[in-house]
């Protein structure tokens, strides 16, 4: 963990914040598939490991053409066979899968059985997370909850988002249950779902949607866009200089793209 990981959640841990996949103890415990040494897996859970180790080429793939560059560092993938494994290296509750601030990937044993359609888009979703955490530490409040999890829904063909439509989104975005691209994190308070009155999926979906926008716009302008971000650019100022317009106005241009009539954003509650 670098330095600068290390102080961002101590002063998260003395602001009663947490870091919300911060791992409880060190995998030490895994196994590593012989074949893909890459996926490392909760002794008993091999066959697991072994349908992790069959998508992860293609993953990787997709990630990196989604990011629009390769992974800055090693990849690796837990596999927990149980859900007392998990529950001991990630502290998010009802997830299937967590990057984790020291950089790995764990996959909830539910993947394997009762969410077995999740699974590839599940490990997509969280290798784009791991892959801009090599780049700029793990969740950095400087990009806000919204683009790391549009990006790693888009890069994942919907992952994250695939519990809700969009329908359901262009829905909640004409009663003014929209999230606002302007609306950005500081250190001690992140905007997640619920800051709009959404759910999780929902929040991924609506990020996801307008990423999709700009994407479609001009994927020239998506792509310098994103690698300014990816090279530490301030997020703000990275959006100005590519777009040559404000956060505000171009999420303004969404909602109006998106929905003939749109609501304006509720504010974020406090």
């Amino acid at each position: 963990m670098s330095l600068r990981l290390a102080a961002a959640c101590l002063a998260a841990s003395l602001l009663n914040l947490g870091c919300a996949t911060q791992p409880l103890r060190s995998p030490v415990s895994f196994a590593v598939l012989e074949d893909e040494p890459r996926v490392r897996f909760e002794p008993g859970a091999e066959a697991y490991a072994r349908q992790v180790a069959a998508l992860l080429p293609q993953a990787v793939a997709q990630v990196e053409a989604a990011h629009y560059l390769p992974f800055a560092d090693l990849v690796m993938v837990h596999v927990c066979g149980s859900e007392t494994c998990f529950a001991a290296h990630v502290t998010s509750r009802n997830v299937s899968g967590a990057t984790v601030p020291d950089n790995q990937v764990f996959l909830a044993p539910r993947l394997f059985d009762r969410e077995t359609q999740r699974l590839s888009m599940i490990l997509a979703h969280e290798l784009s997370h791991l892959h801009l955490g090599q780049r700029l530490g793990h969740y950095t409040h400087e990009v806000p909850v919204w683009f790391h999890e549009g990006l790693a829904a888009l890069a994942s063909g919907g992952g994250g988002a695939d519990y809700a439509s969009e329908a359901e989104a262009r829905a909640a975005f004409a009663a003014g249950r929209a999230f606002s691209p302007a609306t950005l994190d500081t250190p001690d308070h992140r905007h997640r779902a619920e800051d709009w009155g959404l759910s999780p999926h929902l929040f991924y979906r609506q990020a996801m949607m307008f990423l999709q926008y700009l994407k479609q716009e001009s994927e020239t302008r998506f792509r310098e866009f994103l690698l300014r971000v990816q090279d530490g650019e301030n997020f703000t100022e990275a959006f100005g200089r590519t777009y040559n317009r404000s956060l505000l106005e171009a999420g303004q241009r969404f909602l109006e793209a998106v929905v003939p009539v749109a609501a304006a954003p509720a504010p974020p509650t406090d």
